[in-house]
Order: structure tokens, then sequence, then C-alpha cells
């Protein structure tokens, strides 16, 4: 398996956490404004006039959590600094979180990370994507030893 298909299914797989956690979160009626896949479906309902449907957000959700984000630890995986995958993926769950107070919240009207929503918003988004940044790595690093004992 070549590192890009090993990150496209450690992203897969941290995305699926992330989604279970996202799914947890919203049955605890925790931070119910800070909705991911509804922002992620107002957005491109807002912007490519697709319908605003939970269906939307979460197919967009696990696009750029496997997809966009899978390509890129792959294509950064050498120049990330640490020297394991996990301190790796951690760093790059970082700049993802970073990507996503500076973009998506601010278009979403949730204001510049998420400030508009509560103080909470940037805190909790953050132990999210490390949360995901520790299961990216550890499937990372665990389909890179198959790969290597086999």
């Amino acid at each position: 398996m070549n590192i890009y298909a090993k990150s496209i299914v450690s992203a897969f797989v941290a995305t699926v956490v992330l989604a279970l956690l996202l799914l947890l979160k919203s049955a605890m009626g925790l931070m119910p404004q800070l909705n991911t896949i509804h922002m992620l479906a107002g957005l491109a309902h807002g912007m490519l006039g697709l319908p605003a449907t939970p269906v939307v957000g979460w197919i967009i959700h696990f696009l750029i959590g496997t997809v966009l984000w899978g390509v890129l630890f792959a294509l950064l995986y050498a120049v990330l600094p640490g020297r394991s995958a996990v301190s790796k993926a951690l760093l790059f769950a970082t700049g993802a979180w970073l990507l996503m107070m500076l973009i998506p919240l601010p278009l979403s009207g949730a204001g510049l990370f998420g400030l508009h929503i509560g103080l909470m918003a940037p805190v909790m988004t953050l132990i999210l994507h490390w949360i995901w940044g520790a299961v990216l790595g550890l499937t990372f690093a665990a389909l890179s030893k198959r790969a290597i004992s086999a």
C-alpha cells in the first residue's frame, strides 16, 4: 500500500471516529449551536446551490476529512516535524483546525475562531481535531507496520 492509500484509509478511519463523536455530542445536547454538518450544508447551499440537508453536510465532511486531508497528510508527511506518525498527525490536525477557524467558520457566520458561538467553540473543535489527528497517526502507523512486516 503506498503512502497515499495509507493516508486516505487512515483519514477515513479518523473521520469515522470524529463523526461518531459529533453524533454523540449532538445526542448529549452539547453546544448545539456548533453543528459542523449543518454549517457545511449551509455553506454548500449558499455557495454551490446544493440542498441544505444533513446528507450534503455529511458527504462534504467525509470528503474533506478523508480525501482532502488524507492526500495533504501524505504530501506533507516527510516534511512535518515529529518523530512518529502520531506526532506528525497531531501537528497536521492542529493546522486543519486553524484553517477551519479562519475559513469555514467565518464564512458560515460563526465569526473568526467561531467566537460568535462562544469561547468553547475553538476549544471543543481543537480537542475534536486532536482526537482525529491521534486516530489518523495511530492508523497510519499501524498500516505502515503492516506494510513493513508483510
